[in-house]
């Protein structure tokens, strides 16, 4: 028996049996952080380490850390994004950079995008950076460029 909103403990046979039938068609089978117990970490981290499949990973998303939510979609429970990103980096087969809203430099006002940066870069990915606007104050192709144009700076800025 669990303790309420306490992530079940780790299963990994559905992967498992997922990511073998998507193997045959050259397919990556990922699992996004997106709320409840994809947005445990550390729960995240014990599923994929007992996957064996090449092709079956994380898509570590910078933004969705919320494990619980109200009616309203306000955020009731979260988990720590730095935290997260680093449990779930290891098994990263994509990355999903999202924003939200930017100050006056252009910086993302809720995730330090060179802290996570730099936790992406140190942990081997080298694949592509998916882009994703969630904001509400600006246009999206606005946000979608502002975050592009953010990720390219810090790249810069990485050692």
């Amino acid at each position: 028996r669990h303790e309420p909103h306490a992530p079940p403990p780790p299963r990994r046979e559905t992967s498992t049996k997922l990511s073998d039938l998507a193997n045959g068609a050259n397919i990556n089978v990922l699992v996004e952080n997106h709320g409840g117990f994809s947005s445990n970490g550390s729960w995240m981290s014990r599923v994929f380490s007992q996957i064996q499949n090449e092709n079956c990973g994380t898509l570590p998303d910078f933004g969705n850390f919320c494990i619980r939510k109200d009616k309203e979609r306000n955020c009731l429970e979260a988990y720590d994004r730095y935290k997260g990103m680093q449990e779930i980096l290891p098994f990263a087969k994509a990355v999903s950079a999202k924003s939200y809203d930017f100050d006056a430099d252009g910086n993302e006002t809720t995730i330090d995008y060179k802290r996570v940066m730099q936790m992406v870069k140190d942990s081997g990915y080298t694949g592509f950076v998916g882009v994703e606007f969630e904001g509400k104050g600006i246009p999206e192709e606005t946000g979608i460029k502002a975050t592009r144009d953010l990720l390219i700076r810090v790249g810069k800025q990485l050692s």
